[in-house]
């Protein structure tokens, strides 16, 4: 079994090294063929020139580069191009190795997705409160915009590459909400899609302010909604 870990990345030239190293070092304890696939995405701050070097270091680490500051976009690219039969989505700032072993029985099981949920009962999040509160708003969005029935669609999931690359190339939307569109795509398609409870305790502050991407997030859910319950009905 290979496994692909995907991560979007967009200025985190403070981290990136030592994550992704610490990453990798847990990985090959653990005893895994894998790959650590970085997708860079318009950083400007030497993130790019970190992962050049890093990738000639460490052979199971590559990257993908876009000049587009797009998080979503990112994150599809790295899914349709992974090599893994098991693709694990995960952040710069987490790097959740415990999620992935929990998350492995669910798919050896039947499972086709499994969402790292940070707002289901059992989950702690450490997160400041203003950043709880927008994922409970955001999920009751989703709730109302496209009939989504979990509590939660941004973070860290585990799935069957087979099994969901095809959901990923449905989906429409971009940006913030890829990622939503992705779980609950998956849902509507009929795969078997499963949450457990995370703790989640970012590294650093979100590089992305979130009051800024309001109005984008806005628009997205109308445009998501539109194409769930409209076009795709």
């Amino acid at each position: 079994m290979r496994y692909s870990i995907v991560i979007p990345v967009y200025n985190e030239a403070r981290i990136v090294r030592e994550a992704a190293t610490e990453l990798s070092q847990k990985l090959d304890a653990m005893g895994w063929d894998y790959e650590l696939l970085l997708t860079e995405n318009g950083s400007k701050d030497g993130t790019l020139d970190i992962l050049t070097r890093l990738s000639s270091e460490r052979p199971r680490v590559r990257f993908l580069h876009s000049d587009e500051p797009n998080y979503g976009k990112a994150l599809k690219a790295g899914i349709l191009d992974a090599k893994g039969d098991i693709v694990f989505c995960d952040e710069i700032d987490l790097c959740d190795t415990d999620f992935y072993q929990r998350a492995l029985p669910l798919l050896e099981q039947g499972a086709d997705m499994i969402v790292g949920s940070k707002a289901m009962r059992g989950a702690n999040d450490a997160r400041p409160p203003f950043r709880r509160f927008a994922t409970r708003v955001i999920n009751l969005l989703l709730r109302f915009a496209t009939g989504f029935k979990g509590t939660d669609t941004h973070g860290l999931k585990a799935f069957k590459r087979e099994r969901l690359l095809d959901v990923a190339r449905a989906c429409v939307i971009d940006r913030d909400l890829f990622a939503s569109e992705f779980v609950i795509r998956a849902g509507r398609m009929k795969r078997d899609v499963r949450e457990i409870p995370i703790t989640l305790a970012e590294k650093r502050p979100p590089s992305i302010q979130l009051m800024r991407r309001v109005p984008r997030v806005l628009s997205g859910l109308v445009k998501l909604g539109w194409h769930i319950r409209i076009v795709n009905r």
